[in-house]
C-alpha cells in the first residue's frame, strides 16, 4: 500500500507488525534533509507519527520505528523501549562526518 502513514490506523489490526522508517529528525540546525518528497517532515510531522504509533500500540499492533538519536526523539518516545544502534553512514556532504553514528530503534 502506498500512502500516508496515517492510513495504518484504518487497516491495522491487533497483532499486525508495522515498521516505520520516516525521514530522520535532523541532528543539528545545519542538517536540512527532512523529507523524501516536496513536503517537509519536521517536528509537526514527527509528532503526528508519534500519535499514530501510540494509537496503533493501543490497538495491540507490534511496532518498530527507526530515527536519529537526539533529545527530541528520545523525549517523544520515552514511554517506549528505545534501543541504541550503531549505524554506518557512507554519505555526508562533509567527508569527515562519514562513519558510525548512533540511531534509535523504538519498539512497543
Amino acid at each position: 500500500m502506498h500512502g500516508s502513514f496515517e492510513l495504518c490506523l484504518k487497516f491495522a489490526k491487533e497483532g499486525d507488525f508495522i515498521y516505520f522508517d520516516p525521514p530522520y529528525h535532523p541532528l543539528s540546525e545545519t542538517s536540512s534533509f527532512t523529507s523524501y518528497t516536496k513536503e517537509d517532515f519536521g517536528k509537526k510531522s514527527q509528532k503526528k507519527l508519534f500519535n499514530v504509533f501510540k494509537r496503533l500500540d493501543e490497538k495491540g499492533c507490534k511496532l518498530m520505528l527507526s530515527n536519529s538519536y537526539n533529545n527530541f526523539i528520545l523525549d517523544l518516545y520515552n514511554e517506549y523501549q528505545i534501543i541504541l544502534l550503531n549505524a554506518k553512514r557512507a554519505i555526508n556532504s562533509d567527508a569527515s562526518k562519514r562513519g558510525a553514528i548512533i540511531e534509535v530503534l523504538v519498539v512497543n
